[in-house]
């Protein structure tokens, strides 16, 4: 496929990633709760994998075309991100620097937030229905799935480098402000029940 495909389609995704969501607040609160962000973004990024090979593999077509499904994914999707917010507005984090993990298999646990924020966020999977055929060349040497995957990839990568990036930055940042930090995690998890009450409204909504 040709490069400048690519190159286009990384500018729009680019865009995408960048816009502050419930990848960014998890991210933020990862960063604040935890010594690395890195099982938490690796879940994330598992989930925005997931939508791509979906994608690939044409059932988000399905989904988006089944209104009972659509309304069922939303409101897991939903149920879930506010969850996530209550939590952390419940909770505000402190990065402490001699404070342990919580648990032994606590990044298993971070990995598998992440990827339900991102994986059970329907949006994604339409996002991705949308935007990545568009930039795929019909009649190429290579299949339209195998086009989609590696665009999917690309996105990926963009995504790893941001929500790192957040992850770290916040906990740099707000590390040594405990009264900050905990402001910014209860904002963040404040998002997180918005973005999951305007999924419910969108679905109930005439």
């Amino acid at each position: 496929m040709p490069v400048s495909a690519v190159a286009a389609f990384w500018a729009v995704s680019l865009l995408f990633v960048i816009t502050p969501g419930a990848d960014w607040a998890y991210a933020i609160t990862a960063g604040l709760r935890h010594r690395t962000v890195l099982p938490a973004v690796g879940g994330m990024l598992a989930g925005h994998l997931l939508a791509s090979v979906v994608v690939a593999a044409g059932v988000a077509a399905l989904v988006a075309s089944s209104p009972l499904v659509m309304t069922a994914l939303t409101a897991a999707g939903a149920a879930y991100l506010v969850w996530l917010g209550i939590s952390a507005v419940h909770r505000p984090s402190v990065p402490r620097e001699s404070e342990p993990d919580r648990v032994a298999d606590s990044w298993v646990r971070q990995a598998v937030k992440g990827a339900g924020v991102s994986g059970l966020n329907p949006k994604v999977f339409l996002l991705f229905l949308a935007l990545l055929p568009q930039f795929t060349v019909p009649g190429a040497a290579w299949p339209v799935a195998a086009q989609i995957m590696v665009l999917g990839l690309v996105h990926v990568a963009s995504c790893g480098v941001v929500y790192i990036g957040v992850g770290a930055g916040a906990r740099l940042v707000l590390g040594a402000r405990p009264a900050a930090a905990q402001w910014v995690t209860r904002f963040s998890g404040a998002a997180m029940i918005v973005l999951g009450g305007v999924l419910l409204v969108e679905q109930v909504a005439p």
